[in-house]
This record gives structure tokens, sequence and C-alpha cells, in this order.
């Protein structure tokens, strides 16, 4: 729900202070592409695609392609992809393209960065190394982590830990239970 691809049957999902429930489908999508950033398990990047095309997808797809070109560079710098601008995607590891997807994911600074098992195919050498770049570009862009994870023990210190089980959310910080329908 908070990725806005499921709508909430009861209750509401308030994102930078927007109700997202009142908005149509149509808003729904420039709203997600905006204010929101996925990475996958899997990169999902488009093989066809150079690594640069598909950081700059995002930005196509938002229409502000004003400085695009330079900022997909400087994020692709920043998670030390700078020398693999023209490989196509299929070309490169999977490491790079895990980090190339984070880059996707942050290229629009959304406000919050959906993560799903984002070091489950990852050896644990190079899921360490996906784990303090997503710290570090959270701290740096100042933007939220979502993580899903089953190892959480992996990604170490972090501001927050939510654990769901048999249907209820535990908070790390209070130690009470949350209700949570699914």
């Amino acid at each position: 729900m908070i990725g806005l691809l499921d709508k909430p049957t009861k209750g509401k999902v308030f994102i930078d202070g927007v109700d997202t429930s009142k908005l149509s489908d149509d808003k729904i999508s420039s709203f997600r592409n905006d204010k929101l950033g996925f990475v996958f398990q899997f990169s999902n990047l488009l093989a066809d695609l150079t690594v640069f095309e598909n950081v700059m997808l995002p930005r196509n797809i938002q229409r502000t392609e004003k400085n695009a070109e330079h900022e997909v560079k400087e994020m692709l710098r920043a998670v030390g992809l700078q020398d693999q601008l023209h490989k196509r995607a299929n070309k490169i590891s999977g490491g790079q393209s895990q980090r190339a997807a984070i880059a996707r994911g942050l290229i629009n600074h959304p406000s919050i960065v959906l993560t799903d098992e984002p070091t489950g195919n990852l050896d644990s050498i190079t899921a360490e190394t996906i784990i303090q770049l997503m710290k570090s570009m959270a701290r740096k862009l100042n933007q939220t982590f979502i993580v899903v994870t089953h190892e959480k023990e992996v990604f170490g210190d972090v501001d927050r830990v939510i654990t769901i089980k048999d249907g209820r959310a535990f908070d790390s910080k209070e130690p009470k239970t949350l209700e949570v329908t699914t």
C-alpha cells in the first residue's frame, strides 16, 4: 500500500501529507513516480538498454529532462558505476545491476525508497556493499528507505525495525503491537 500498488480497504495512506486514497489512477501513477523509488530483489533492468538509459528511464517518464543527463551521471558516480554508463544492462554483474537499480530508484529524488529483498540474490560481500550504499545514500540524500527482508541481521544498525509475524507488526522502538490488516 505504501507503494500505491494496492488501495487500503479501510484507513488511509498519507505520503508527504497527501491522502493518496483520494488520488485518481492517473494521479497515483504520477505521484508514485515523483515521490517513491523502488528497488527489487532482482534489479529488473531492461536488458537492451544501457546502464545510463535504465537509470534515465524514470526521468523520461517524469518528463523532467532538465539537468537529467548530468544528474544520472552523478548518481551513477555515487553508486560507483561511472565506468559502466554505456554497457548494456545484461553485460554487468549482479552487484552492478543492483547498484544501477538503486540509482534508478533514487534518480527522481523520492521521499521514500521501497526495497524488497535488495540483497537476496547477492553473495555476502556484494550484499554488504549494497547495504552500506543504501545507508550512505539515505543519509546523504535525506531519504527514507523501507527495506523488506527475511535477513534483518545483515542490515545491522538501522533507525527502526518493524517485524511482521502472523499478521501482527511489532516495533523495535516501542514494545506494543501494531495492528496490520493483510
